[in-house]
């Protein structure tokens, strides 16, 4: 029974960070992807930013709006700064906006939260497309072009941009460890779309056919990918656009990206729950097991496996097997490797090998975290911001 318990965890794990990456590779290569169909016309696109106390960024962010290589009497851009109480809304108004560009700022003084900002203003979206994100990120020049030559598909409903962080200070701990996790992911996300369909986006950089968008319950913790999620439930896919990339800064230490990762994980919780329809194959076919491959064993059993495996591995090596022993003096290597990482990014010193296995540990860690958060309802939509390095790619 013990052998039983650790070798099926064991599996669990392996298959969840390494294993479904493979069978999505050898999948893709048997099954390609058929070839974009060219997009005839561009349509008129709103770009959608939701911004709260970002007077770091705000200027920034819309020049990097403006300098986007799309038709500007096809471009409408709409900044929302409901709650903001710095000088965010003011450096806005105060832009010199480009002659004869679509741009509107959007205030309101009471924060009710990005969803009740972002449910507020979609009744003025007027064009077919409209695009998030957000407000600390730059789009690359040809963001707009790529996501939209999607559309030219009818099945798709929505498009995944790709985030990538800002590795001019990838010796860090928060760095290297959040660097290396988007680096991976984004892989698994242009597979998952190759394959069928991206399973979900995140908040830095997503599309949606306007027509597809809906408003989804206002205690929502991960409006982002749960908005997305929906379109297929309308039986609509979501393409992913690795040409189309939003760069963000690293948090500024790996304790800003516990705050972040507690909150995304109490999110993933709550959303694995409401989206559990998705999980049935008869109606969702393939795409029900990359909801659970990807996401669902990432915020659920994955993490609550660790334990197990370590607990289940001490007692077997103590019945005096060498493998056991082997298998568990690995895994308390891997545990001192977090160790000094914690050690080291609290002294300032940058040795990366140890940041890695320190990441993973407190990726993991924050599962457990936002389910405390989630069940005694400590999670609210009014999210405390996870401070971010200060220098933009």
């Amino acid at each position: 029974m013990l052998n039983w318990v650790f070798w099926s965890n064991v599996c669990l794990v392996l298959y969840t960070y390494i294993g479904y990456g493979i069978i999505l590779y050898v999948l893709r290569k048997l099954y390609p992807s058929k070839e974009l169909t060219k997009v005839k016309e561009l349509p008129a696109v709103t770009l959608l930013v939701a911004a709260f106390n970002e007077e770091d960024w705000i200027e920034e962010k819309i020049r990097n709006g403006f300098e986007l290589e799309y038709p500007q009497d096809k471009l409408h851009f709409l900044l929302v700064t409901d709650g903001s109480n710095d000088a965010t809304t003011q450096k806005a108004q105060d832009y010199p906006v480009p002659e004869g560009a679509h741009f509107q700022v959007l205030h309101e003084p009471e924060r009710r939260g990005k969803l009740a900002a972002v449910e507020r203003v979609m009744p003025l979206v007027e064009t077919p497309i409209v695009v998030f994100t957000d407000a600390n990120t730059t789009l690359n020049a040809q963001a707009m072009l790529n996501l939209v030559k999607h559309y030219a598909d009818p099945k798709t409903g929505a498009v995944a941009g790709e985030k990538r962080i800002n590795t001019a200070s990838k010796d860090e701990a928060s760095s290297a460890g959040e660097g290396i996790y988007w680096r991976y992911e984004s892989l698994l996300k242009r597979w998952d779309g190759e394959l069928y369909s991206a399973v979900g986006a995140a908040g830095e950089l997503f599309s949606i056919r306007t027509e597809l968008y809906e408003n989804i319950p206002k205690d929502t913790l991960i409006e982002d990918f749960y908005l997305t999620m929906t379109v297929l439930r309308k039986g609509y896919r979501i393409a992913y656009a690795a040409d189309a990339y939003a760069v963000e800064n690293s948090s500024a230490s790996v304790a800003e990206e516990l705050k972040r990762k507690i909150r995304i994980s109490a999110g993933g919780l709550q959303a694995s729950w409401r989206l559990r329809d998705l999980l049935n194959p008869f109606q969702y076919g393939i795409f029900s097991w990359q909801f659970l491959s990807h996401k669902v064993l990432r915020w659920t059993l994955a993490p609550l496996a660790l334990p197990i495996i370590l607990i289940s591995n001490a007692a077997l090596a103590l019945e005096g097997s060498f493998l056991y022993q082997a298998i568990f003096g690995l895994q308390i290597i891997f545990y001192l490797l977090a160790g000094l990482g914690w050690i080291f990014e609290r002294r300032q010193l940058k040795i990366k090998a140890f940041f890695i296995p320190y990441y993973f540990c407190v990726m993991n860690y924050s599962v457990f975290l936002g389910f405390l958060r989630l069940i005694k309802g400590r999670q609210t939509v009014l999210w405390e911001k996870a401070e971010r390095k200060k220098n933009m790619a």
